[in-house]
């Protein structure tokens, strides 16, 4: 049973950015670099059957290349952090595509709707080993990360074997988007 996921892989150039943000945290379990990715829909464990359905079904995905960039450091977790990630800058482009992905996985393959609102971005490290003060420290040092911007022209069906961290991530399928211009109302 795979557990699948759709998302953006990075260019090299930006995973290099963040690579080069993953020191002066003790306790922090970074994330390797070619495990770094943007989620757009977690599809969790379902049969073989389920999962070609859906990787049909994305077939369907029709969207025109865009920009994106990361922005900003943080942790999610509030009083108990547990993840530090870096941001995507807002992007109409990426919140229709991710909506559109969560629509066909709902309504065309019949999966359960997301129950977390989407928020975009980039795992770098677990820090559940980290201090408060810390993370803290760090993050003022560092929280204002921003990276180049890059061209977002395809996204990807991953599946991921049960691991702490996260990864290895092997992909699945692949998704051209189109250029920009080019798509076509019916």
């Amino acid at each position: 049973m795979p557990r699948l996921f759709t998302a953006l892989q990075l260019p090299n150039s930006v995973a290099t950015q963040l690579s080069w943000l993953q020191s002066g945290l003790p306790g922090a379990r970074w994330i390797d670099r070619e495990n770094f990715h943007i989620t757009l829909r977690f599809i969790g464990d379902v049969e073989k059957p389920v999962a070609c359905e859906l990787a049909d079904a994305l077939e369907r995905v029709k969207a025109s290349t865009f920009m994106l960039q990361l922005e900003d450091l943080n942790a999610f977790g509030g009083a108990k952090p547990h993840s530090l990630y870096a941001g995507v800058r807002r992007s109409n482009e990426l919140m229709d595509m991710q909506a559109e992905q969560e629509r066909i996985c709902q309504h065309v393959v019949g999966l359960p709707a997301e129950s977390r609102k989407y928020k975009p971005h980039v795992t770098v490290a677990k820090v559940r080993g980290a201090s408060e003060a810390d993370l803290a420290t760090y993050l003022t040092a560092r929280g204002a990360f921003q990276s180049i911007a890059f061209e977002v022209d395809r996204f990807v069906l991953m599946s991921s074997r049960d691991s702490v961290g996260g990864g290895p991530y092997i992909v699945e399928e692949s998704y051209q988007l189109v250029e920009k211009g080019l798509v076509h109302a019916g």
